[in-house]
């Protein structure tokens, strides 16, 4: 599903990402670890279809990454940074618009929503703004706009930022039910709980030079 081979990334004579490879198949999970600035983020990157690597190649799906392919769009969803959040949109009102982006129907988009907010302890904050959610409770959130959408790969980048130990365990419940159902998941993380309690295996990234 995932294919990374060689893949590095420079600007300039900075390197951004040394030569990295890896490989996820459908049900996989790959924890991508690393100090600050080995190129976690790049990576997911390159694996999101946000840029390209200066030398290497990336494929998602056997097809290098577009993010202005509709296939591509629909198979993979990725959540690098907080995803964008409308002042004057409740939290159900952000979940359903991104549920009925893709859903069937409006019944079936009402469903995703709830059943997403109630899988991360949210469905009490469902007529909140987002100006009005704490900093772990706007991560969650942004989590749940990301988990409200079908995509056949998931890409998240340190999910565990702002967030207790309690809610740690959430987010990786989360990601096992979706890698349960045959998603690929790549993770970047500085967690060790993360990494422990994912079905996975790990990457470490050697520092750019």
């Amino acid at each position: 599903m995932i294919q990374v081979e060689h893949a590095a990334v420079r600007e300039g004579e900075v390197t951004l990402l040394a030569e990295t490879s890896l490989r996820a198949e459908a049900g996989d999970a790959v924890i991508v670890r690393g100090a600050n600035g080995a190129g976690k983020s790049t990576l997911l990157r390159l694996i999101a279809g946000m840029r390209e690597p200066s030398r290497g190649t990336v494929s998602v799906g056997g097809r290098a990454p577009a993010s202005p392919d509709p296939r591509f769009r629909r198979s993979l969803a990725a959540m690098i940074g907080l995803p964008p959040m409308a002042p004057d949109l409740t939290v159900r009102d952000h979940m359903l618009l991104v549920a009925a982006t893709w859903a069937e129907s409006g019944p079936e988009a009402e469903r995703i929503a709830q059943e997403v907010l109630a899988e991360l302890g949210l469905e009490a904050l469902a007529t909140r703004f987002p100006h009005e959610l704490s900093s772990g409770q706007t991560q969650l959130f942004g989590l749940a706009l990301v988990l409200a959408r079908p995509f056949d790969a998931l890409v998240l980048d340190e999910p565990e930022q702002r967030l207790d130990a309690d809610r740690i365990v959430t987010v990786i419940a989360a990601v096992r039910r979706r890698q349960a159902l045959g998603a690929t998941v790549v993770i970047a993380t500085h967690s060790d709980a993360i990494e422990a309690g994912l079905d996975g295996h790990t990457v470490w990234l050697r520092e750019a030079a």
